[in-house]
């Protein structure tokens, strides 16, 4: 796998690392309890997301809703909400499992998809909405790992400055940032699927 450096060193700079779980598996963050929080692992280090606002939870349902109907409608495959694990292990991550507030894949993967299983690849497209206490620094390496592990397009979407982060293989910071006036576009990733920032923003 190339080589990436994630930004400050740490190992998973958005979340809070739970330093009394020990090593941990994808497999055992799939049976963990639901205590009303939401956990990754990265590296065998098990975390916990910090909680989203009212906002965050809304532009992601939104958006999750409108790439679900126009994924249905071309049968283009499948999407994911946030309790989607994608395990990275494929390409190189072990025991790394993410949960993208959005995640699509395409149609051609389901066979190796195990519905009682993570995911076992990365997101085609990973949508982040950051949460009030996560910053670009911490949401760079979020997209970077996505990147890393084979995610060919990762949106983050900024609430509070009503922008979104594309971001492409390869890139070590934006290719590009949106605004308000702007709109998604699914590239070849979600062909012919397009999304106004003013709408999903509509009541921010």
């Amino acid at each position: 796998m190339e080589a990436h450096a994630y930004p400050s060193g740490a190992v998973a700079p958005w979340a809070e690392v739970v330093w009394d779980a020990g090593p941990f598996t994808v497999e055992e963050l799939l049976r963990l309890p639901d205590d009303g929080r939401q956990y990754e692992v990265v590296e065998g280090v098990l975390v916990r997301m910090a909680g989203s606002s009212s906002e965050a939870t809304e532009l992601a349902m939104r958006l999750a809703i409108r790439i679900g109907f126009f994924v249905e409608d071309h049968d283009l495959g499948a999407v994911t909400g946030a309790d989607g694990v994608y395990d990275f292990e494929s390409r190189g991550q072990k025991n790394t499992g993410l949960i993208p507030d959005v995640g699509f894949y395409h149609g051609w993967r389901r066979p190796s998809v195990n519905p009682d299983k993570a995911m076992p690849f990365a997101p085609d497209l990973a949508v982040e909405v950051a949460s009030p206490s996560q910053g670009r620094r911490e949401l760079a390496a979020k997209a970077i790992r996505y990147l890393a592990g084979g995610t060919a397009l990762v949106w983050v979407v900024w609430p509070k400055t009503r922008t979104v982060d594309v971001w492409h293989a390869e890139d070590r910071q934006p290719s590009t940032t949106l605004d308000i006036e702007d709109s998604f576009d699914g590239e070849d990733v979600v062909p012919g699927f397009t999304y106004p920032l003013a709408a999903l923003f509509r009541s921010s």
